[in-house]
């Protein structure tokens, strides 16, 4: 059985169906077509992060990243907000610790205002206790607009609707898909529920971005290296010591913000994630393996000039990730009280990183076409709070490379 679409969007996490939302709005004459391999949306990295709403305040001014971060945070507040999917902004703190620390941390604030982050100030001791009574620190930043969200509830209500808009356009669960070709004008996307055709496809795949696009004829010129990041939970006993969202300096020779403390739309309180190599892409068991994953991966040369030149960043993690008092510790060192009968092992998260030849990671989002297609290359950490930005630039891409201008579309 074939069936018929304007366009499809294969990959149903939030920068998919936020894509798909917006094109609709855009253009609501368009049958649109949500492709996803899982039976469920938001299955991967948008359903496994920590639920944050970022502000923007930790990106280089200018960058892609830096602008839809801002423009996004508040599109997905109002989204929120007019739909009724949980969250709050509840604002966060970045506490320094230590007198190195505090160049970063005005270099932070410094970029905050470049990016025209409102609702941010500088605390002493004494605020940061106003604050987080148990968070000990000598000086801190708090950006009062950051938040948390329910990240897969805002994914779901995009889809519901982006079919309000038009009820001819359709989300697919369990649709694989195996293969994409042209076939004349015409793209064919072929999975284990049949043959889909459309004008044009958009790609928003995730950990297998890199796959997709070669599958589809485009040399990404990086490599999607998975990182699984282990959470831990506050229990009954220590969900009292953070009321908000606690952050350290990020350290600049390291590619992470580093372990916190994320209160949850749920009323829990996760502590994480840490970062380790995994060796399956979709793999969130400490042992998880897959051999082609893992071939993929370490086949790379990108790959071992990350691990070399990280390597005792890498180790400690990999102690940090078997090791209930060495997460412990780094726990401690924002909230000292923390004891052992206050965590408990909590969920996985797989992040992708896109890795170029040289082990550089590509820290910006990065997207690629091919004749009918668009790929989003890489979408990390901000993607799902600016996804609906994202998605506003894709409408623009999609303009601008298809030929979708002939159909009526909302001015």
């Amino acid at each position: 059985m074939e069936q018929s679409f304007d366009i499809i969007v294969i990959g149903g996490g939030i920068v998919g169906c936020a894509t798909g939302f917006k094109l609709q709005e855009r253009f609501p004459n368009l049958r649109i077509a949500i492709l996803e391999k899982e039976s469920s949306l938001a299955f991967h990295q948008t359903g496994r992060n920590s639920g944050v709403i970022h502000s923007g305040i930790y990106y280089k001014p200018g960058s892609y990243k830096a602008k839809n971060c801002v423009d996004g945070r508040r599109q997905l507040v109002a989204f929120a907000q007019k739909h009724g999917i949980r969250h709050e902004v509840c604002g966060k703190l970045i506490v320094a610790v230590e007198e190195w620390e505090l160049p970063l941390l005005e270099g932070i604030y410094a970029r905050g205002l470049e990016n025209g982050i409102e609702d941010i100030e500088w605390l002493d001791e004494a605020g940061i206790k106003k604050y987080e009574p148990y968070c000990e620190g000598i000086k801190g930043i708090r950006i009062g607009c950051t938040g948390i969200i329910d990240f897969k509830q805002a994914t779901e209500k995009m889809t519901e609707q982006m079919q309000a808009i038009n009820p001819q356009s359709k989300v697919f669960l369990s649709t694989r898909v195996k293969q994409t070709f042209r076939n004349g004008q015409v793209s064919v996307v072929d999975t284990p529920k049949g043959i889909f055709t459309a004008n044009h496809l958009i790609f928003c795949t995730g950990l297998q971005s890199d796959q997709m696009a070669l599958r589809d004829g485009v040399k990404p010129s990086m490599k999607i290296v998975g990182f699984r990041g282990d959470y831990y939970e506050l229990t009954e006993k220590g969900k009292h010591k953070v009321n908000h969202l606690i952050y350290p300096v990020p350290n600049p020779e390291f590619p992470f913000l580093g372990v916190h403390f994320t209160r949850m739309t749920d009323g829990s309180i996760e502590c994480g994630p840490n970062a380790v190599f995994t060796f399956k892409r979709e793999g969130y068991g400490k042992t998880s393996f897959s051999l082609a994953d893992t071939w993929d991966s370490l086949g790379y040369g990108g790959t071992w000039k990350l691990f070399i030149k990280h390597w005792r960043f890498g180790l400690n993690e990999y102690k940090r990730a078997f090791s209930k008092a060495r997460f412990l510790k780094t726990l401690q060192r924002l909230i000292p009280s923390l004891t052992d009968e206050d965590i408990e092992p909590g969920r996985t998260g797989v992040r992708a990183m896109a890795l170029g030849e040289t082990g550089e990671m590509i820290d910006d989002f990065k997207i690629a076409y091919s004749e009918q297609s668009i790929h989003v290359l890489n979408a990390p950490s901000p993607a799902a709070t600016a996804s609906l930005a994202i998605g506003d630039e894709i409408c623009k891409m999609a303009e601008d490379k298809f030929t979708l201008q002939e159909l009526k579309y909302k001015p």
